[in-house]
């Protein structure tokens, strides 16, 4: 469970001149991570089975890049990850302080480790991490990237971004997490063609792994898919994998860039069994946009109160200043039209990406056991 003491600190005192551009802050985040824990309960935890495994991943855009986030966006991020025992992330940036102020949130039980630094053509400066709930899953030591022969990728003589794996186990289930940042590159027919041969060449390679190694291989990340029906699907589904359906994954709802695929023929005795598998919408509980029209037909319970639902307008007039002045601190103009710009500013505090999970099988004792009776 994510820490909260964090909280303590935001309080409003004019003597001391702490936060004067955001009064109520301390209950305005509490409020509003009320709200994300009964959403987040309703989405993963209340039909969680016993003993099970969630493997989550989630690009959060630019983290943390630019103007820095707000101190609420890292506890919400927090409160997500948290409901995953595992999770890959994408889009690490360089600095990693903002990773480890994440883990501290997570609390002690967490822990993570990232790959390095892509510097080359078409890598935009990202890492990829996993972060991982060490209660539940512990790391087997194994570690490494994805590399092609120069000959495999035509149009590329390597990944854009090195898909990063590392190896454990939770309970029975030996497994091994390979996360990918897919190339995006434009929008052209070749640009489409190199991101269905990375994801071949992936998935290529992890089947042959799997078919020699007792452990499942789960690839999973943004594999910058925009249709379902496209092509760069099309060479995910060709694979010796299996591909559970995600709703779309950007804000839109209109692309279905984050995927997940797991192998399920090989040298491992005990398969992967797949409980559930879904997307969490962070919207209706931090930032938005929550429709007037929706807010309206809520129940009385859910307008009032600590974790109550708070129309759009309502979050864009309380964070209005809030951006002014972390523009300010940051030597920006504020946004010319802040309504307007109010959806992209969002994107650059929680992601213009939204998390998948898979919800997986674990324990395999009473099949152990049964050998022997």
């Amino acid at each position: 469970m994510p820490f909260y003491h964090g909280l303590k600190s935001y309080i409003h005192d004019p003597a001391r001149g702490d936060f004067p551009h955001y009064p109520g802050k301390q209950a305005w985040i509490a409020g509003r991570l009320l709200a994300l824990r009964r959403d987040l309960h309703d989405a993963i935890g209340r039909d969680r089975r016993p003993r099970s495994l969630i493997v989550g991943s989630w690009n959060i855009r630019a983290f943390d890049d630019g103007t820095p986030r707000l101190d609420e966006s890292y506890h919400y991020i927090a409160e997500i990850i948290g409901n995953f025992d595992i999770c890959a992330v994408q889009e690490i940036k360089g600095d990693l302080e903002p990773l480890d102020r994440l883990r501290k949130l997570l609390g002690p039980g967490w822990e993570y480790f990232v790959s390095d630094v892509s510097t080359h053509k078409g890598g935009n400066n990202e890492r990829m991490a996993f972060l991982y709930n060490t209660n539940r899953v512990f790391f087997r030591r194994l570690v490494g990237e994805l590399v092609l022969d120069p000959d495999d990728l035509a149009g590329s003589d390597q990944f854009a971004r090195s898909p990063f794996f590392a190896a454990f186990q939770a309970d029975w289930f030996r497994f091994c997490l390979c996360s990918t940042h897919v190339i995006y590159g434009g929008t052209s027919a070749d640009d489409k063609v190199l991101r269905a041969e990375e994801i071949t060449q992936m998935t290529r390679m992890l089947v042959n792994r799997a078919k020699s190694e007792d452990q499942v291989y789960i690839l999973l990340g943004d594999m910058n898919i925009e249709k379902r029906d496209g092509p760069i699907m099309q060479a995910l589904r060709d694979s010796q994998m299996e591909v559970p359906v995600f709703p779309a994954t950007n804000l839109l709802g209109d692309k279905h860039y984050d995927q997940m695929a797991y192998t399920v023929q090989g040298a491992a005795t005990r398969k992967t069994r797949l409980i559930r598998s879904g997307l969490f919408d962070w919207r209706r509980s931090v930032f938005g946009p929550f429709p007037q029209t929706e807010f309206d037909m809520l129940p009385a319970g859910e307008k009032a109160g600590p974790s109550r639902r708070l129309a759009h307008a309502d979050m864009i007039a309380h964070y209005k200043p809030v951006c002014d002045a972390q523009r300010a601190a940051a030597g920006k103009a504020p946004y010319s039209d802040f309504e307007r710009s109010y959806g992209l500013w969002t994107t650059f505090e929680m992601s213009d990406h939204l998390p998948i999970w898979i919800e997986l099988e674990v324990d395999y004792s009473d099949e152990y056991l049964e050998r022997y009776v």
